[in-house]
């Protein structure tokens, strides 16, 4: 490798594939690549294109996929694109050969992609296709079923930046104090002793040795993992991120958490309740916290190095630092923004507004298929359970005496029940789709 590392030559999941909904095209960004993922209605593999028409520059991700040919049509003007991004059909060309003839020039440029481990894989650089095909993906051992694993994943993006995101993945020590009452107990906070196995431009490896034995490897300049094992029965836990950087200020997380024991527990919990009250409260918390961090540091930089802005004494920081000192020495502290002609803006205000800073439903929820369906059936329950209770008080309103006791107190009792879960619903776990304050003060 190169002293200057290429972030486009590179393998990024950027969605799991089961929350792509394969009959509308769906927009997403990578390095700030504006892209657009769309499946052919006669292949079974999605597809992604840069995410504009070639004709006037529309983005692809507002067109449709047509219902006759299966293409891919631009919503501005109908032109269509085939699976492979040929220009096929242009309505207003007097002349149909003028769409062969200049078959190269109509063409949208599609990048090259793999669905594997449940996730869909995208290579940001077109001008590379033959060294995607010869590069192998960051894959975890710990996505396995033939090893007895199972696991579930989770998308989300995130108000801060890349190298922020990686930064705080990489930092365990964090977990009892930014995660109390969800996946840690600070008063259960130890020293934890983290050592540095290995250190090359292609990986960082290390160990921790407390409680669960725990080994963490950054494979760049995605996958983030810890494969935790206990007992002596070769009992695993994973948790396998993948940190993508969207644009300026702006990542990703693509998450599978895996286990090889207790594998009924992910079919008892629907995927949606998880993520309300397991994996969006985890960077809810920190979320809060990072986005001021970064910009805090942002502002020091300009006259200090991380060096001396952090004070980093303990162990724990270690691996904090071993991706600090990469980042440096192969990507020279910086991402490939100046590449594309996007400048970095050196905005040193906080956005106090906590409302679009914890905006789950923008973050999460559209992405996520069993988030969107829940929601949408949770929606539909609360018109049921009105017209329920509706229904209810006015029979037992116009109930003769003689039955309003035995017919019209059970009716009556129902009635409010319905109301009561429908004031659940509207007040309680609704809101969970789109906003929750976190404030660690009161945790």
């Amino acid at each position: 490798m190169s002293s200057e590392f290429n972030f486009f030559q590179h393998w990024y999941p950027v969605s799991p594939i089961e929350d792509i909904d394969p009959q509308i095209p769906t927009p997403v960004m990578i390095l700030g690549l504006r892209l657009v993922i769309w499946k052919p209605k006669s292949s079974d593999t999605y597809r992604v294109f840069l995410d504009q028409c070639p004709h006037r520059l529309a983005p692809l991700s507002e067109g449709r996929v047509d219902d006759k040919t299966g293409n891919l049509m631009c919503s501005y003007h109908g032109w269509q694109f085939d699976a492979e991004g040929v220009c096929t059909h242009i309505p207003q060309a007097e002349n149909p050969e003028v769409v062969v003839k200049n078959r190269d020039n109509f063409c949208v440029q599609a990048l090259p992609v793999r669905q594997v481990n449940d996730l869909l894989w995208v290579w940001p650089d077109i001008h590379s296709p033959e060294l995607a095909e010869k590069t192998p993906l960051p894959l975890s051992p710990q996505i396995d079923a033939s090893q007895g694993f199972v696991w579930s994943s989770f998308v989300r993006d995130l108000a801060y930046d890349w190298q922020t995101l990686v930064e705080n993945v990489a930092d365990p020590s964090h977990v009892p104090f930014a995660h109390h009452g969800v996946q840690g107990n600070r008063d259960k906070a130890a020293p934890i002793p983290l050592e540095i196995l290995q250190s090359t431009p292609e990986l960082i490896e290390a160990f921790m040795n407390r409680g669960m034995k725990s080994t963490i490897t950054f494979e760049p300049p995605c996958r983030l993992e810890y494969g935790m094992s206990f007992g002596n029965e070769g009992k695993r836990l994973g948790l396998i991120t993948y940190c993508i950087p969207v644009s300026p200020g702006k990542s990703r997380i693509v998450a599978q958490f895996s286990r090889n024991f207790a594998k009924g527990l992910y079919r008892l919990i629907p995927r949606w309740w998880d993520h309300l009250y397991n994996r969006n409260p985890i960077l809810d918390g920190d979320m809060v916290l990072l986005l001021q961090q970064e910009q805090i540091l942002q502002q020091k930089q300009s006259t200090q190095s991380w060096k001396t802005a952090y004070q980093m004494p303990t162990s724990a920081d270690r691996l904090v630092i071993e991706f600090r000192r990469w980042f440096d020495k192969y990507c020279q502290g910086r991402l490939p923004w100046q590449e594309l002609g996007i400048n970095v803006v050196d905005d040193s205000t906080i956005n106090y507004d906590r409302s679009l800073v914890l905006d789950r439903y923008k973050q999460h929820t559209q992405h996520c298929s069993s988030c969107r369906n829940a929601l949408k059936n949770l929606k539909r329950s609360q018109f049921f359970l009105m017209a329920y209770f509706a229904t209810a008080v006015a029979v037992t309103a116009i109930l003769p005496d003689s039955l309003r006791l035995n017919l019209g107190l059970p009716l009556a009792t129902s009635g409010l029940f319905s109301l009561t879960v429908y004031a659940w619903l509207k007040f309680k776990l609704i809101p969970q789709f789109y906003f929750v304050d976190y404030i660690h003060a009161k945790r």
